[in-house]
């Protein structure tokens, strides 16, 4: 996605007001953050525009799979941290107050097993207290089947059209964007992009939130319109039984598992059967 065309992006999304969505997600931290410190991962940051308002608060670091996009992110944030990453697997190995997932990105996760993995790196990435903010794609219901849609940018040395038609196969919404981008000196070029997204119904994603150790909850408005917001609090750290430690090792993996037995004061591997 957006490969050849990760220089344009912020061109086609120029009506997008990143500044004023700072603002409102710097109101929301502030409520529902119960963490003291400021640091803040943007998870799928894209071109950094988000990063760019949060980072005179927040001591931020960006993650994204897509290489092409994190260069333009780098040129845009100067002095941020931009790691090529995928939100289903990442393992950074530090801690957040704040994980944010953005822009209807984490739909790209397609899957519900996938989501549920994605959640469980949030929780795993975020100190206790800290707090995840997701903005959602759209639920199946809601979905507007074979709607047209365009998008242009009038610039005078580049001009770009989008179109595209929505459709549903299974639970991933499908569109397929073709672009027409004129630019001087280069003639017109034509792409081809698709984009498949999953549709996530919102109980659903609450009770992988809560089972993945958020405090959770959805909020109907978000940044915004007809997307709304997650919010997902990590709870504190329980107490396992032996029986929960085999569970996790299943679900996790015995890497996990063994930093969170370290979190309740395990020195290693040996130390798991000490704690029962």
């Amino acid at each position: 996605m957006y490969r050849d065309l990760a220089r344009y992006y912020d061109l086609i999304y120029s009506w997008k007001d990143y500044e004023r969505e700072a603002s409102e997600l710097k109101k929301l931290f502030s409520e529902y953050k119960r963490s003291a410190g400021a640091r803040l991962l943007d998870v799928a940051c894209g071109t950094g525009l988000h990063i760019k308002h949060l980072r005179d608060e927040y001591s931020c670091t960006g993650i994204d799979v897509n290489e092409e996009i994190l260069e333009v992110a780098r040129a845009n944030v100067k002095g941020m941290e931009f790691i090529r990453a995928d939100m289903t697997s990442f393992n950074l190995g530090m801690k957040f107050d704040v994980v944010t997932c953005l822009f209807s990105s984490i739909g790209y996760v397609r899957t519900y097993r996938n989501l549920r993995k994605t959640f469980q790196n949030f929780a795993g990435h975020l100190v206790e207290g800290g707090a995840a903010f997701v903005e959602p794609w759209f639920t199946k219901e809601v979905y507007d089947v074979g709607r047209p849609s365009m998008t242009t940018f009038d610039g005078e040395d580049v001009k770009i059209a989008r179109l595209n038609t929505s459709e549903i196969q299974g639970d991933l919404s499908i569109m397929e964007m073709h672009y027409l981008v004129a630019e001087r000196g280069k003639g017109v070029r034509h792409y081809v992009d698709r984009h498949e997204l999953g549709l996530f119904e919102v109980d659903e994603t609450l009770k992988i939130m809560e089972e993945s150790g958020l405090e959770s909850q959805f909020k109907s408005e978000g940044l915004m319109p007809g997307r709304g917001l997650y919010i997902g609090i990590k709870k504190k750290i329980p107490f396992f039984s032996t029986y929960s430690f085999l569970h996790l090792d299943l679900m996790h993996g015995c890497d996990q598992d063994l930093e969170w037995c370290r979190e309740l004061g395990c020195r290693d591997s040996a130390d798991i059967g000490e704690i029962h």
